[in-house]
């Protein structure tokens, strides 16, 4: 009886140690990145990564980096790559990396080797050829990150892709193949960037007036399979991370390339909220914001091309966007520009753009934000060029002369919510959106010659053999989350720079792709696994 009873308890304490040694492991695998910002409010927080922390990212090094076949347009390549964990497939669960490639492919590649699974190339319903490829702004192809959401069982995963002509496809991620026919989404050769998919609907925006096309904000109902449209008609919506999406389901985006005119429905370089009727599913305009210097960042071509992001703080919603200026606009969700739809709750100091350059300083590509184990509310900017001579930190990490990420804290002061500098990150080659996982910061240079135009031969200059010829290459950064000191980077490991791309983080590993076509992949080696997934506790 003794001896069955010690084997009872011997086999428990087994069963115990394994649990201990296998559940942060398992928590991990949870984790997923399934649409360009990591939600559909584009915060670019990764809540659920517990292997890489502040303590851990120091082990941090590069697994793998496969080259995939896809043939670059005009400095395009590779989009953000999507995650998802627990893949049903064929042989097995996996978790697999959706890679997309700007001309109309996507790439299913195994997390843990970077081994392709399978490769789709989207035909083409579409036969014209003008516009295709006409300049650095209008490549021709897949210019929208895919999204990923679930199937009819668990297990199955369904992505959602806009390609070169238009339409909408719909992917068995487990496979590769398509799972109905495609279907009209937008007009073909256009430049719709990052689609989000809120309750059932595809949100997409496009800038640019790509292929001869208006610059519109077009939902896709999939119940009922009706698109609705609306258009600012005053410019283009080219947050590159596309448009963040309240609890109200209303998208927001900034607009650029155009005047300030709403009392005539025209609506450039401001920040609107569309969202799609119950019943007739038409686009409908919910809201709008307008800076009070709308008109002068019109004439400077200062426009508000960054996608915002969305987030609870006491009770209310909050929204933060910015655009080239290099300010950031603090707003309340139910009211974004107030009364008179111009008074936005704060405006922060010029930290950047001192130069009031047009084409390469300046706050490009998307915000972050996150809430760390404090209750404290964390608001992140990348920035190109050197930080603003009269704008300081508590924290500095040395002179940033070409970029960087400046980071804020909301607090309340004298009744009012606003945002309070934090901290200013390392010097970083053209400062690229950061993205958050578990206190850690990750940021990079891109690397990219981001010049539009020069003293001699004016925006002649903007051509893919110049910029190209003069880009250099990306280096990836770890940030302490609390103070921006430099944890980790990749050092020389990546061998070329990149374009339209971004970072994308699970299951402690962060992906970043390159113009030469290689998809990398940082993280900690599975020999450091248990002792990493202890750190993260």
């Amino acid at each position: 009886m003794k001896q069955r009873l010690f084997s009872r308890l011997a086999a428990a304490l087994l069963l115990f140690v394994c649990l201990l040694y296998w559940s942060p492991q398992l928590q991990a695998q949870k984790a997923e990145w399934l649409m360009d910002g990591g939600d559909v409010e584009r915060t670019g927080w990764q809540k659920n990564e517990t292997i890489l922390s502040p303590s851990t990212v120091k082990n941090m090094k590069l697994l793998w980096k496969t080259k995939l076949d896809n043939e670059p347009r005009q400095m395009h390549n590779l989009l953000p790559v999507l995650i998802a964990s627990n893949v049903k497939t064929a042989s097995g669960t996996k978790q697999i990396v959706l890679a997309t490639g700007v001309t109309d492919n996507l790439y299913a590649l195994d997390a843990e080797t970077g081994t392709q699974i399978w490769k789709l190339h989207f035909d083409s319903n579409w036969s014209g050829t003008a516009g295709r490829g006409g300049g650095i702004l209008c490549p021709g192809g897949i210019t929208a990150t895919p999204v990923i959401g679930a199937g009819k069982a668990e297990g199955e995963y369904i992505i959602y892709a806009a390609s070169w002509d238009g339409r909408l496809r719909r992917v068995d991620l487990a496979t590769g193949k398509e799972i109905v026919p495609p279907a009209k989404f937008m007009p073909p050769n256009g430049k719709p960037y990052a689609l989000n998919l809120y309750k059932n609907s595809i949100y997409v925006h496009t800038a640019q007036g790509c292929g001869g096309n208006p610059n519109m904000v077009y939902i896709y109902d999939l119940a009922t399979e009706r698109v609705g449209a609306w258009g600012p008609a005053g410019g283009g919506m080219w947050g590159r991370t596309g448009g963040a999406i309240s609890s109200k389901g209303v998208m927001y985006t900034g607009t650029g390339d155009g005047p300030w005119n709403p009392e005539n429905g025209v609506y450039g370089n401001g920040i609107i909220g569309v969202a799609q009727d119950p019943v007739t599913k038409a686009g409908k305009l919910m809201d709008y914001f307008g800076p009070k210097n709308a008109e002068w960042l019109w004439k400077r071509d200062l426009d508000m091309q960054v996608t915002a992001s969305i987030f609870k703080y006491k009770g209310k919603e909050l929204m933060v966007d910015a655009g080239k200026e290099g300010v950031i606009y603090l707003m309340d969700i139910d009211s974004i520009g107030g009364d008179d739809h111009r008074s936005p709750l704060y405006t922060t100091p010029l930290y950047c753009n001192e130069e009031v350059n047009f084409a390469s300083a300046g706050v490009w590509g998307s915000l972050a934000t996150w809430e760390d184990a404090r209750g404290t509310r964390w608001v992140l900017s990348p920035f190109w060029g050197p930080k603003h001579s009269k704008f300081s930190a508590p924290i500095e990490n040395g002179v940033v002369k070409k970029g960087g990420v400046v980071a804020f804290k909301v607090v309340e002061k004298a009744g009012k919510t606003i945002l309070a500098p934090a901290w200013i990150s390392r010097d970083m080659d053209r400062g690229e959106p950061p993205i958050i996982a578990n206190g850690v910061v990750y940021a990079y240079g891109s690397g990219e010659d981001t010049d539009q135009a020069a003293y001699d031969i004016g925006l002649a200059y903007n051509r893919q053999e110049n910029r190209i010829k003069n880009s250099t290459k990306a280096v990836l950064y770890a940030l302490d989350g609390q103070t921006g000191k430099e944890l980790w980077n990749s050092g020389d490991a990546i061998a070329s720079w990149n374009h339209w791309s971004g970072l994308s983080v699970a299951n402690g590993r962060v992906y970043i792709s390159t113009f030469d076509g290689y998809q990398y992949c940082f993280g900690i080696a599975s020999g450091t696994t248990q002792s990493a997934a202890k750190g993260a506790k």
